[in-house]
Parts: C-alpha cells; structure tokens; sequence
C-alpha cells in the first residue's frame, strides 16, 4: 500500500499500475478539507514510487465522486475575494498536480461524477464510464462556476460551445451523449468498466496510446481561428442573456471566463478560473442558490426520517374527486409506483379526471421522455370507480372535492366508514382549518391536511397540515407517501391559509392597496417580474388562480386574522368578482386572456377592468424599489410571524414551500434568506416607514430582537407560541 488515508487510498498492482482509490467513510464521495490533504498526500506517494507506471483512478463505492462539500466551503465564502483567489488557486493546484504526473492516467467512471467528481476526470488522460452514469459540472445551480480545472479542461476536450452548455445548463449526462462529445474515451457495461479501464490504461503504458498528446491539449490554447471564437462566445453570449438574465451572473461570468482564456495555455486559463469563481462566490445569488441547496437537503433528510419511521408504508392510495386536481394526484401517484383509486359520484368527472393523467402523460411520450408501454402501465395503476368499494383495502386516501366545508365534512364521514382501522385519510384543501374539517371524522389521529398545487405534476411543493389531534405516525406516514410521490413534502401547522397561501395573502393586500392608489397593476407586474424576479407578477398570478378563488380566500384570510388582514374596501380583486371578471377561466380579470395565431397564451392589460377601479391608473409616482418594498414587505413579515408561531418549523422550510409553492426567485433563496441578504435592520428601517398602512407592515418583536442581537433565522429558535393559539 502506498498511502492509506480515511477517504483516499493508493496500491501498488501489477505491471507498475497503481490505483488510486476514492473510499470515504460516509455514504459517498466528496471533496473536502480533509480529502483535499489526502489527495496531495496521495500525488506525493505515487511520485515517490520508482516501480508506477500508470494510474488507475477508481471509486469503491456505487458512485464515483459527487463533487465538494458545499457545507465546509460556506464559511470561506465569506471572505473578502482577495482571500478567496489563493485559496481556490490551493485547491486546483491538486487537481493540476496530478494531471502533471510523469504516467499516463485513466479515470474508471462509475455511477455519479458531478461538480468536483467530474472535474476529477478531466483532469485524467483518460475516461471510462459505465452505462449508468450520470456526469456534468451543476455547479451554476449553486450560482457559482467550476473551480477545480472545468472552464480550462472541458472546453479543450469536447470544444468550447459543448462546454458552455453543459457548464451554463448545469445538466447532468449520460453515457452516451458524454461519448458522442468526446468527453469519455469508452462506455461499457458496468462489469467490464474495470478490465476496460486497465486495458487502455496498459495501452498507454506500452506506448501504443499516445497519451501525451491526449493531455498535450489541455494545456494549451483553444484550438479556434479567430473568427471561430467570435462566433462561438457571440451565439453563447445571446443564448445564455436570453435565458439566464440579470438575476444569474454566473453562466455568463462562464462564458466570458472561458473566451477569456481561450487564446492561453494552462496556467493563466486557472487563474482566470480562480478570479471567476472568487467573484461568483461573493454574489447574493450565490449566497442565495447555495441556502437554497442546503434548504432543499433539510427537507429531503426529514422525508427520508419520515419514511424510516414508517412501520406501514403506501402501497396502494386512493383519490376522493375526479376533476383536473384529482386527475393529476391520481397520475402522480401512479406514474411515482403506487396504485391509486380515482373515486367520484359521476361518469363525467371520472372521465376529465382520466383524460387529466392520460393528457399528461401523452405530452411525455410526444417529447421522447416515456415509451407508450410506460405511459400504459402508468394509467394500468389508476382504477376510475364510482363505487367506495374499491377504497375498502387502501392504505390512504386523498379527498380533493369542492372547497366546501360542509361537502368535504360529508365526504370524509361517509368514506371513512369504509376504510381499514389503519388506513390515513387526508383532505386536499388550501383554506379549509384542518381541526373544523377533524370533527367529521372518528379516527382524528389518522387525519391530517395534504395540500397539492396546481398544476400537480409540475409543482414540487405539498403542505401537510398537522391538525391538533394528528399522531407523529399519520404525519410520517404522509410525508413519506409525498416524497414517494416525487414531491416536496413540508409539515405545518393548522392555521387559517395554513402557510404557503396565509403569506401570499399579504403580499396580495399589498398589490390591492397599490392598485387602490393609482398605480397601473401593468407597471407593477412588470417591476416584480422584471426586477424582483416572479415568474408571474401579482395581477397576472391573481388571473391565473382564479379571481373567484382568490376573493374567497381573502374572505377566509379576514375571517382568520380580523385585524391584520381585514378585508379592503373595494378591493380590486372583489370589483373583479363582482363584474364576472374571474381571470383565466373566463378569460377577463386584470387581462384579457387570448391565443394568438400559433395558440400561444396572450394577454393584455384590460381597459375594461381599469374603468372598474376608483383610481385607473393615475399614480406615476412610485419607483420600482418602493413597489418592490409594499409588497415583499407585508410577505416577509407574515413568515417572520409563521416562524415565530411554530406553523413552519424552520427557516429553511419557510423559504422552500415559498420556492416549490409559488415560485419565489430562486436567485433570491426565500423570503427569508432575501430578509437577511437585506440585512434585519435595513429591512426594519423600510418596514417602518410604511408602518402607518397597517398591521402588514409592521415588523414583529421578536424581529426587532433578532436584528439587535446580530442572530440569523437560519441557526435559531425562533418560536414564541403554539401555532393553535396564533390568530
């Protein structure tokens, strides 16, 4: 053994081959401090080796590398750039060393290599993977750019304009499109990945590869004229302005990264490497995508806890309510393995809900991502029934009829009379109070809220509402049934709105009072799109929901919370209701709704529903900053509010069911993560200003505490009260 570390290995074989292993004591591989040390324990061994020959670089796990430990680097992004520069310059120094290595070099790929585990094989002479892997470098998901050799190496191994566009997209690829650019040398059945990586590790020893000819070129300049590279970064540039925008620095901070060293060898390629990843790192977008990483683990590793805890797991659901909501539960069910039980009082009904999945899964096979017998198989695991007797043997039901208390109290008694002892029954309601909607059912252990968003199978997001009578093993059992399911599972506590709507209402009332003043609700959608970042602005999103819905759950968020969130005197959403203009579905609400030649969705700001408010539209005052804060203002408070209660249970929960629930910027992480990138006080100095229009704008205490005492929602407790008692 020539070095043994507790992530890295390296042994002496035969015929002066030494493999250099990847082994961590965790459940994968990573790159992290301490592998950092290994690694260059690692490179000094096999120089030391008089008898090597050639390495082999291998992992002992399923997967090959899974790139670095976000975590560990979170604290050294913090520092200033001038600092940053020299401690990436450290780190790809590695990778650059042991590309200089006096051997040939051949990576044997199996599983995943993301991030720093494929910049790990480029800097080998040599690929082979298996035919399951999955390898790409995601790091512009984070809002940063590769910083171990990426932006150098990929583009001289499978040209720049593929390079960009793996590195911009942050897709991961198989086996195959990875070989037809050239970036792996030889895919093989996983089996045969060893045997096939020695041999040609073996043909490079003998001298009947060329291997330095192979690693020649990624020491030097692109190979591209001078017309080639204005081309090429031209069209990158376009592509990449048009779909990333100002929001997301980092692809095009990639792509002027790699233009930039397109014309010099190596070492000065690095160094524009570490300046541009140093510079990524400081961003708010950075800082935002990368919480929301951690975010996004949080959730899953109490998903995974939840199934763990499961003594009974969801083998067969069923669904209460064949209309599109249903529809689209059932096929997300089905398509995720568990067989489902559509149960409505019509044919009709049975029928959309059918023609709901069958749509759905039709566009995938048009697209190329399923074959028409998955697409079979799929809608084989949905029993359309008009009968509760097909319920009898389920392990959960989902009711998602009408938004009515007393036809769900209805449906939820009757079908719970059917059902095994054991079985969980769950409402679908995003107003309803769980604890009103309990008193129907005899087991209220066994009951709790499962709150999907339209469209089911695109929105990540479920809201599992735990009532005041709820056990831990209904809630575990949802939660592992909705991770199963593919989605985002959150638990919160029962509240008017629960959470996701109860903040969104604010953020509403807000656009309502703007809109009331004289601003153009045209001008404020384009602001919160363009500049705060929504995919939809609040009139636009407000079409989309449905006015009616949205004016009835303004009456349950009044009926909830009298004093903060009354309802507004001529309020625009309910001027709209009341003059039949209810959005999308009827197309008139703010907009006129249409299709244009090609059937693509249009809109334009209706003069219909300007003559309807008192003041169309006469309030040119406001800038975009003041409309950004009367809005995002009342939002932020009321999860900072949630918090406090205990309805959500953390701050990376509160920013994900925003980011999966309804489309908070990404590049801005949550509402949370958004109020700290302001900073509390700055945020308290706004909200205050604006104290005067209402309970909505006025910041909590416990705010006021956390910004005096320097702490962040992300590392403390900030629950005052139970969620029940909060009104």
């Amino acid at each position: 053994m020539l070095y043994q570390g507790n992530s890295l290995s390296a042994q002496l074989l035969t015929d002066g081959i030494v493999e250099f292993s990847f082994d961590a004591q965790g459940s994968v591989n990573k790159f992290d401090q301490a592998t950092f040390a290994e690694f260059i324990a690692v490179i000094a061994a096999i120089r030391a080796c008089d008898e090597a020959k050639g390495v082999i670089v291998t992992s002992a796990k399923s997967t090959f590398l899974v790139g670095a430990d976000i975590t560990e680097f979170l604290d050294i992004f913090k520092r200033d750039e001038a600092t940053l520069v020299p401690w990436i310059k450290k780190a790809s120094d590695v990778f650059d060393a042991f590309e200089d290595l006096d051997m040939p070099t051949v990576a044997a790929i199996n599983g995943v290599a993301l991030g720093g585990g494929c910049e790990m094989t480029l800097a080998c002479d040599y690929r082979v993977g298996d035919s399951n892997i999955n390898i790409g470098l995601p790091e512009v998901k984070l809002g940063i750019m590769p910083g171990f050799g990426g932006t150098v190496r990929l583009p001289r191994i499978i040209g720049a304009d593929n390079a960009i566009e793996w590195m911009s997209t942050g897709k991961s690829y198989k086996a195959e499109e990875a070989l037809n650019v050239g970036l792996l040398d030889s895919a093989v059945a996983p089996e045969s990945l060893r045997s096939a990586a020695l041999k040609i590790l073996k043909q490079a020893i003998d001298g009947k590869l060329d291997w330095r000819a192979k690693r020649q070129c990624k020491l030097e300049p692109l190979k591209l004229s001078k017309l080639e590279q204005l081309m090429t970064f031209s069209t990158c540039k376009g592509m990449i302005a048009a779909k990333a925008g100002k929001h997301y620095p980092s692809p095009m901070v990639m792509v002027n990264t790699v233009e930039a060293a397109a014309n010099s060898g190596r070492a000065e390629a690095m160094a524009l490497e570490n300046q541009g990843f140093a510079k990524l790192a400081k961003t708010d977008s950075a800082t935002a995508q990368i919480g929301l990483f951690m975010a996004d683990q949080v959730v899953k590793g109490k998903a995974k806890k939840a199934a763990k805890l499961v003594d009974k797991p969801v083998n067969k659901a069923a669904v209460l309510g064949a209309g599109i909501m249903g529809g689209g539960i059932a096929y997300q069910s089905a398509y995720k393995g568990t067989p489902i039980v559509m149960k409505d009082i019509n044919d009709k009904a049975l029928t959309l809900g059918l023609a709901t999945a069958s749509n759905i899964l039709t566009k995938q096979v048009e697209r190329g991502r399923m074959s028409a017998t998955k697409m079979a198989g799929v809608l084989t695991n949905i029993t359309a029934t008009l009968s509760y007797d097909a319920v009898k043997d389920v392990d959960v039901v989902v009711e998602a009829v009408v938004e009515n208390p007393k036809v769900k109290a209805a449906v939820l008694a009757e079908v719970e009379s059917y059902l095994s002892d054991e079985a969980i029954l769950t409402s679908n309601t995003s107003t309803i109070s769980i604890d009103l909607l309990a008193q129907s059912v005899k087991r209220p252990e066994k009951f709790c809220g499962m709150h999907f968003f339209n469209p089911v199978n695109r929105m990540p997001l479920v809201e599992i509402i735990r009532g005041k009578q709820t056990s831990d093993a209904t809630i575990a059992s949802v939660v592992a049934y909705a991770a199963k399911m593919g989605k985002s599972p959150i638990v919160v506590n029962d509240c008017p709105g629960f959470y996701v709507n109860r903040v969104l209402f604010p953020y509403f009332a807000g656009f309502s009072q703007l809109v009331l003043e004289g601003v153009d609700f045209a001008k404020i959608d384009k602001v919160m799109e363009k500049e705060f970042g929504w995919p939809m602005g609040p009139a636009y999103l407000l079409d989309v929901v449905g006015i009616d819905t949205a004016d009835h759950c303004t009456g349950v968020m009044s009926a909830g919370f009298p004093q903060r969130m009354q309802k507004i005197e001529n309020d625009p959403v309910s001027v709209l209701f009341e003059n039949n203009r209810l959005g999308q579905k009827n197309s008139q609400g703010f907009y006129n709704h249409g299709t244009d030649k090609r059937g693509k969705a249009t809109k334009v700001a209706a003069p219909e529903a300007y003559a309807l408010f008192a003041e169309p539209a006469t309030n040119n005052t406001l800038n975009a900053e003041q409309i950004i804060e009367r809005l995002m203002i009342p939002m932020v408070n009321e999860v900072v509010r949630c918090l406090e209660e205990g309805v959500v249970d953390s701050a990376a929960e509160a920013d994900m069911g925003l980011i999966y629930g309804i489309g908070f910027p990404p590049f801005r992480g949550g509402a949370i993560r958004y109020l700290e990138t302001l900073g509390l006080n700055n945020f308290i100095n706004a909200a205050d200003k604006y104290a005067h229009l209402g309970e909505i704008y006025q910041v909590t205490d416990g705010l006021r505490e956390m910004a005096a005492s320097g702490k962040s929602y992300f590392n403390s407790d900030v629950k005052t009260a139970s969620a029940h008692n909060a009104k």
